[in-house]
């Protein structure tokens, strides 16, 4: 008599890794970036890149509401997903409504007229993304600082720069650094490393001199290669920050040396962005967040 013994047979080694997240995000908050949504470099000026998902059932395909636009958001999270939360089940329903009411005001009068909401009147638009960006502080105090919560604090670090110094539509920073030559720069959350992206090569390389005069004790250079027009762009790069305060200080220290450049460059817009901000202050957002000790320990869950 043969014993027969069965075994099930181990799948190709692909087959280990399939690259596919099944884990339903409706309420979740998720944090998402350039690679995940088709935006230009550095997002708009609203967004934070921290956003509730509305409709997950699929990681490769979400509704999300950024919580500080409180635009809707269509995002691919399969490849690389990070959750730092997640919201109550009536929280979700009242962003539900509120987005809803903002899409489309006839049923946002309905909801009224059967009690669904508690204020009379078309929504305000500023109220909606008063509330996210609240429930975004809210979150953020909870978690912490941590390598998960770092992209998304320099961003809303950086969206503070940005209006203080060139407030548009994007989270970047203009400066004409030559006859008809304009440098754009955005933030690298991932790196903390500003790049500057100019229109010509010869520009690029014109404008590595003054940045090295600028940021004397920081490594100046081109980007990563594969980085989009890699030879017309520089980076300074600040060092991952470990803490907080370290954080706040690479902003600062941005900011200074963006202030420089405008000064240097175009002393006229100087002159004007100083005499306001001088009068109303620097944006200061972060100062909004209360961090304590614990806070060098973050919670939330990763997934690339």
């Amino acid at each position: 008599m043969h014993r027969m013994t069965t075994t099930e047979s181990r799948p190709e080694a692909m087959a280990d890794v399939p690259g596919i997240c099944e884990l339903p995000l409706t309420r979740a908050v998720v944090q998402y970036r350039r690679a995940h949504e088709l935006y230009r470099p550095g997002g708009r000026i609203q967004d934070i890149g921290l956003a509730v998902v509305l409709e997950g059932r699929f990681a490769s395909s979400v509704r999300a509401i950024d919580l500080g636009s409180a635009r809707i958001k269509y995002l691919n999270l399969a490849s690389e997903l990070v959750v730092l939360d997640w919201v109550y089940g009536p929280t979700l329903a009242h962003l539900r409504t509120l987005t809803a009411a903002d899409e489309d005001p006839d049923a946002a009068r309905e909801s009224e007229s059967a009690g669904k909401r508690e204020s009379a009147g078309h929504r305000d638009d500023r109220n909606l993304r008063r509330y996210c960006f609240d429930l975004a502080l809210r979150v953020l105090n909870r978690r912490g600082f941590s390598p998960l919560t770092r992209p998304t604090l320099l961003r809303i670090g950086f969206r503070d720069i940005c209006k203080d110094l060139d407030l548009h539509e994007n989270t970047v920073v203009r400066i004409v650094t030559g006859r008809g030559t304009v440098t754009r720069v955005h933030l690298d959350y991932e790196a903390n490393a500003l790049v500057f992206r100019t229109a010509t090569r010869e520009g690029a390389q014109t404008l590595e001199g003054v940045l090295r005069e600028v940021f004397p004790d920081l490594p100046v250079g081109r980007p990563s290669v594969g980085a989009p027009d890699r030879t017309e762009s520089r980076q300074v790069r600040f060092g991952i920050p470990v803490d907080f305060n370290e954080l706040r200080g690479s902003l600062q220290r941005m900011r200074g040396g963006l202030s420089h450049l405008i000064a240097r460059f175009e002393p006229e817009r100087f002159r004007a962005v100083g005499g306001i901000v001088s009068t109303f202050g620097e944006r200061a957002t972060l100062s909004r967040l209360s961090f304590g000790e614990s806070d060098a320990v973050g919670g939330g869950l990763a997934v690339h």
